[in-house]
Parts: structure tokens; C-alpha cells; sequence
């Protein structure tokens, strides 16, 4: 008689004889374990290497120290104003304004531009006050309402100011910039900046004494001589 009873099937390994995945599940992780003097040497050589970064440190800022770094009061560049406006004269067809300003108005820039973008060709210097203050210089005698305008950032008229004999009209944003404008002797100045209305006067009354000057010069070269 056949028993119909079976044996159970062997738990299944793999070819290998490892356990199933069944089994491998079971099985907690394994931690690696790293030797308490291996642990200690990797320790010893991070503190090491902090210690050598601390003694460069200090070695290095007794030299800073001694060594401060040298105080600049900016780049100024040597701009001859006067010899760029005489160069320009010619094709500028007035003599551009360069005024007397000794060494409290530095000026940083002087050059002729012809125009190309506005139609309107103009002498311009950049000067930088004795307040660290900024006032640009533009002179033309092609100026034009508009054109105007735009140079004074679309500022509205608000008075006058005396400078130098003349009155300027003088326009200001309220945002800190203003300028001063003038017709005189067949030319337009412009004065504008963020320096204060007293810098400003003080420019204005070196450009006005330019152009007088100016205009003595070529009234004595073009006038003839008494018999």
C-alpha cells in the first residue's frame, strides 16, 4: 500500500549555497566595525591637521599686521583740460570752456564728441569736487530744447543762480541731481551732477571766467592795429 503522505521539500538554496532571499531577509544588516586603533589614528590626524592650520594662521598675522594695507585716496587721472579744448577748437568752431579750478576740482575726462547719436556735437570734462561729489561739463552751440531736456535728466526749471556775473536757470529732479544751464556768448553750458548747488556755483563761476576770457582772446586776434 502507497503512502500518500510526502516529505516536505528541502529549504532551496541557491547555486551557491547561500540562503534563499526568504532567509536573507530575515538577517539583520551588517555593521562594518572599525578597529578602535584605526578609529584613533584617523582622529589623531583630522586634529593634527587642525592644529598645523591654526599655527600657520597665527604665524602669518603678526605679518598682516605690520603690513597694513595702504590707504588710496582713488585713481585720478592727469587730464590737461586746456590742452585737449585748444586741440579740439578747430573743429569744435568756438573755443570749448576750460576753467580755472586749481586743484580743488579734479577733472577726470575732457573730450570732444561729434554727435553722432544726438545730432547735437558738444565738448564735455567730468570733474569730481572736493566732496567726492560728481559734476559733468557739456558745452555746444547747436543746443536745442530737447536736446536739453535730455541732459538734464527732464528736470523742471526751479529759479535761478548767480554765478560769476550771470544767472543760471537751474533745474533739479529732487533725486539728488541737478544742473545748471546758461546761453552765453553764442554757446549753451550745462552743469550737472550730485554735487550741491555751492560746488556747482563755484564751477559756474570758473567756466563764465573762461569764456570771457575766451572771447578777450579772439576779439585780440582778430582786431587790427591802430595806426
Amino acid at each position: 500500500m502507497v503512502s500518500e503522505t510526502q516529505d516536505k521539500p528541502a529549504r532551496e538554496t541557491t547555486s551557491l549555497g547561500t540562503p534563499t532571499p526568504d532567509d536573507t531577509a530575515a538577517q539583520p544588516p551588517v555593521k562594518p566595525v572599525i578597529p578602535a586603533k584605526a578609529a584613533k589614528r584617523a582622529n589623531a590626524s583630522v586634529i593634527g591637521m587642525i592644529i598645523a592650520l591654526l599655527v600657520s594662521v597665527l604665524a602669518f598675522l603678526p605679518v598682516v599686521l605690520m603690513n597694513p594695507a595702504p590707504k588710496s585716496d582713488g585713481f585720478r587721472p592727469n587730464v590737461n583740460v586746456s590742452a585737449v579744448a585748444a586741440n579740439a577748437a578747430d573743429v569744435a568752431g568756438f573755443t570749448p570752456v576750460s576753467p580755472d579750478t586749481g586743484d580743488t576740482f579734479s577733472p577726470n575726462y575732457a573730450r570732444w564728441e561729434s554727435g553722432m547719436g544726438s545730432g547735437v556735437p558738444t565738448w564735455e570734462v567730468g570733474y569730481l569736487t572736493p566732496k567726492e561729489a560728481f559734476i559733468g561739463l557739456t558745452q555746444t552751440r547747436e543746443a536745442n530744447p530737447t536736446w536739453v531736456l535730455q541732459k538734464v535728466s527732464n528736470a523742471p526749471a526751479t529759479g535761478t543762480r548767480s554765478a560769476g556775473g550771470q544767472e543760471w536757470e537751474l533745474r533739479d529732479t529732487g533725486k539728488g541731481t541737478r544742473s545748471l544751464v546758461l546761453e552765453y556768448r553764442g554757446t549753451t553750458v550745462i552743469l550737472s551732477g550730485t554735487a550741491g548747488l555751492e560746488e556747482l556755483s563755484v564751477l559756474a563761476t570758473s567756466v563764465v571766467e573762461s569764456m570771457d576770457r575766451n572771447a578777450a582772446a579772439t576779439v585780440s586776434q582778430t582786431g587790427t592795429p591802430t595806426p
